[in-house]
């Protein structure tokens, strides 16, 4: 009872007005559900349920085991069995005889989708999450064709839409506190501000700067643009330095339906950064490299096309985006077969230098860029690791499987690459209904289809199963939520304190966990060593085997982290110019 309660929640004593669903008119569909748990009819014998001998059965009888020719046969073998009953009203009555928790969900997701079918929507078997879309500005940030386009996308063709303060100040209305100095805060999360349309951030002078003002550019505080988009200054995945990150208002709506267990519903929304690695950039002649680079810079690439289509910018304008550049230089069938010819005798490594130095210029560095570029003097000699303004580069990499000689394999990822954030949406669980466009208001300027469907995650918990997590390290969001207060968990074998204490002398295997499942394990270690503990990497021995079915209790992501959905509502109000109240 404690286990499905965690996932759908307590409606309270139903004696209480307050609590009974019959006089919930709103939001009550009329149907009602019962599950009832009796491990002990497992015990009960084919005889005495009334079922026939063995010679007086029906083929069917017999097929189905539904016959005895021992009078002490048990009932299904004594095996786990759900007798249930609806009817046409909407009563639906279920009988478990088991004490296995998880059919108990499993049931709840059968009534719900009974219930669903009778009141006229749908149950889905379904996962899901709300991506948004970020990057890396660098050491800067300042309004561009991405934050004015619609959905922050570089196109030529779309209209720059405007957006200023003082508009966003209204659909905010009494949600914000308005600032003297030009700028407001959010009453819900202070560390939310909402900055005039002419901001401009510098990681150099460590401010925000706007005609007429200026604040301190502030780590991890979220700084949303009139137009929605957000900015804030963080280290960099690999803590070795810092960056402005961007973040779209307008998210892609991921959305997995009718998957069945194992299906990948939950892999939506996982973490991206834990399947990143990282590296250092290399040049093997600094002189000889740069020139190619220069040439590249320089080229005309009015030629590409079998016919001209206007004037190009310099690749090294601030209003050219990097993704620009990338197709710039990738064939394509849109481009001569001399242009794509060309492109395919630049080696890849020059190619990843263009793109460095356009995601690292400033337009402050005018025609000198070499100066900023150069490699480690190692011995008196140049090296061959790259160095920006006299600081490493780091380049990321994606991990994607093993080769069959399990070597990992690993693809470069841009300079600009910053995984999306997400908000989890769905994950087992989900009520949906399909309505017409034209009744909904305020739909963002993406959505075209005619009719769209609205979602609901009917869980307050997610069943989780953390395959990944007996990689120590790997899965840190697993580690995280393991090693917090009030976990269901199942599947993990338990550790006593003195094994815990073995654990924690492995120094290597054990560095290789983050911060908050070994501040765990080290606290067990030096607490009671009669108490147990659980390690993430460490699944329930079956038949000394690790069990394939690790499981717990994750808590929604939508209410885990508060202020990431607040900046989703929020930005996507002023993307959308509608009051925020809405």
């Amino acid at each position: 009872v404690d286990f499905v309660e965690s996932v759908f929640g307590n409606a309270g004593d139903p004696s209480l007005p307050e609590n009974d669903a019959a006089l919930d008119v709103e939001h009550w569909n009329g149907t009602t559900g019962c599950i009832i748990l009796a491990p002990h009819l497992r015990l009960l014998k084919k005889k005495d349920l009334g079922l026939p001998h063995w010679d007086k059965a029906t083929d069917r009888q017999r097929r189905d085991s539904m016959a005895w020719k021992e009078e002490n046969e048990l009932y299904n073998d004594g095996g786990a069995f759900k007798i249930s009953l609806r009817t046409k009203e909407g009563v639906f009555v279920t009988m478990i005889a088991d004490n296995y928790f998880g059919y108990c969900k499993k049931e709840v997701k059968t009534q719900l989708s009974f219930s669903s079918n009778l009141f006229g929507t749908e149950e889905e078997h379904a996962g899901g999450a709300l991506a948004f879309a970020s990057m890396s500005w660098g050491s800067e940030f300042f309004p561009d064709q991405r934050v004015l386009r619609p959905n922050h996308h570089y196109d030529g063709r779309a209209p720059l839409k405007s957006y200023s303060y003082a508009e966003a100040i209204k659909f905010l209305g009494d949600e914000v506190e308005v600032q003297t100095e030009g700028y407001a805060v959010d009453k819900k999360f202070p560390d939310i501000v909402y900055i005039p349309e002419d901001s401009v951030a510098s990681m150099e002078t460590g401010q925000i700067t706007w005609k007429g003002g200026s604040m301190f550019l502030v780590p991890n505080h979220v700084y949303i643009h009139p137009s929605g988009y957000q900015m804030s200054l963080k280290k960099s995945l690999d803590k070795a330095g810092w960056h402005i990150t961007g973040t779209v208002a307008e998210p892609m709506c991921c959305h997995k339906p009718s998957t069945v267990s194992g299906g990948g519903k939950s892999e939506i929304s996982k973490l991206l950064s834990d399947m990143i690695t990282f590296g250092t950039v290399r040049i093997d002649n600094v002189k000889k490299d740069l020139a190619y680079v220069d040439m590249i810079l320089k080229r005309d690439y009015s030629d590409r096309f079998s016919e001209p289509r206007g004037s190009e910018l310099p690749l090294l304008d601030p209003k050219r985006t990097l993704g620009s550049l990338v197709k710039l230089l990738t064939p394509s069938d849109e481009y001569t077969a001399d242009y794509n010819e060309w492109l395919d005798t630049i080696p890849p490594m020059i190619k990843s230098l263009v793109f460095l130095v356009k995601h690292h210029y400033k337009p402050s560095w005018g025609k000198d860029w070499k100066s900023h570029i150069n490699v480690q003097m190692i011995d008196g000699h140049e090296g061959d690791i790259c160095l920006v303004d006299g600081k490493h580069v780091v380049v990321q990499y994606l991990r994607m499987g093993k080769t069959r000689d399990n070597r990992e394999r690993k693809f470069k990822l841009r300079h600009d690459f910053v995984p999306a954030q997400k908000i989890q949406t769905e994950d087992d669980i989900s009520a949906s209904v399909v309505v017409p466009r034209e009744r909904l208001e305020h739909l963002s300027s993406e959505v075209s289809n005619p009719s769209v469907k609205i979602v609901k995650n009917c869980e307050l918990r997610l069943f989780q199963r953390p395959d990944d997590a007996c990689i120590r390290g790997y899965d840190t969001k697993t580690e995280e939520d393991l090693a917090s207060l009030g976990n269901f968990i199942s599947n993990f074998e338990p550790m006593t304190g003195q094994e815990a204490q073995e654990l924690t002398k492995r120094a290597v295997d054990f560095d290789k966990y983050t911060e908050p499942m070994q501040k765990l394990l080290r606290q067990a270690a030096e607490g009671p060593k009669e108490k147990f503990v659980v390690s993430s990497a460490h699944f329930r021995l079956v038949n000394g085997k690790p069990t394939a079915n690790p499981r717990y209790l994750q808590v929604r992501t939508d209410f885990g982290e508060p202020r990431a959905s607040r900046v989703a509502h929020v930005a996507a109000c002023l993307r959308r110019c509608m009051p925020v109240t809405k």
